[in-house]
């Protein structure tokens, strides 16, 4: 029987988000409790990559924690971003994000159209004369980079942030009947707060392949994926899931 759920990510800013659909539908408790967060590096780590940010022209944010930890880093090493500093983002959101930092001007800020990074390559090959920096998080792929090398464009990339455990107060009665990840980070940080942590009758539910195999990785039993083609989200997944689940009992 699923009565209490821990779901791993901030709890949400609208009130019409469709966990609280879920638990109205079937009358169990969600808990929201981040398991990892986001810092920035110190300035003396970033100082030890050998990169100096006025070398730039451009930047390439991924994400609004890239804006974030680049803006505050910048500040942090005393470096003023130049007004004629170009930024091309992955989504219009994160392109918007800028204006907490900057004035937003349509002829510096680019921005692709379905969230994937091949989206700006015809902005990249336009402006192929800057010299752009890519912020990003201490686990990363290499799609970017090797994007930008095979345009042989100028570029560097520079870990500005990370992905760090969120602690977990262990006073707090650890009573779920499920949980569900988003990252292979937040199983790490289950198996670190809690290194005795024995499974169960407690679903697992994740969202994302990586996310998946950390589990099994952990020595975990996967009861519930997503994405799936019938559940393309998490929420749709748990939906499902409960009905069944509840059901039989």
């Amino acid at each position: 029987m699923i009565k209490k759920i821990l779901v791993s990510q901030p709890k949400p800013s609208s009130d019409k988000s469709p966990y609280y659909d879920i638990a109205s539908r079937h009358n169990v408790e969600i808990v929201f409790h981040p398991f990892i967060k986001v810092e920035s590096v110190t300035a003396k780590e970033f100082r030890e990559q050998r990169i100096s940010l006025s070398d730039f022209t451009a930047v390439i944010f991924t994400s609004r924690h890239a804006i974030d930890h680049f803006f505050s880093l910048a500040k942090e090493l005393r470096f003023t971003v130049p007004e004629t500093m170009k930024y091309f983002c992955i989504t219009e959101q994160v392109a918007l994000y800028i204006q907490k930092y900057v004035q937003y001007r349509k002829r510096k800020v680019f921005f692709g159209a379905t969230g994937k990074i091949a989206d700006l390559m015809p902005m990249f090959i336009k402006h192929k004369n800057e010299r752009y920096f890519v912020p990003q998080s201490d686990v990363h792929n290499n799609e970017l980079h090797d994007l930008l090398e095979s345009k042989k464009l100028q570029h560097a990339e520079g870990v500005m942030y990370r992905t760090v455990p969120n602690d977990i107060d262990k006073d707090l009665p650890f009573d779920y009947d499920l949980l569900a990840f988003f990252s292979p980070s937040g199983v790490q940080s289950l198996m670190k707060n809690f290194p005795d942590f024995k499974q169960g009758n407690i679903a697992i539910a994740t969202f994302g392949p990586a996310t998946a195999k950390a589990v099994k990785d952990a020595g975990l039993r996967l009861d519930l994926e997503a994405p799936t083609p019938q559940y393309p989200s998490i929420t749709a997944a748990l939906n499902a899931y409960i009905c069944e689940v509840n059901k039989k009992k």
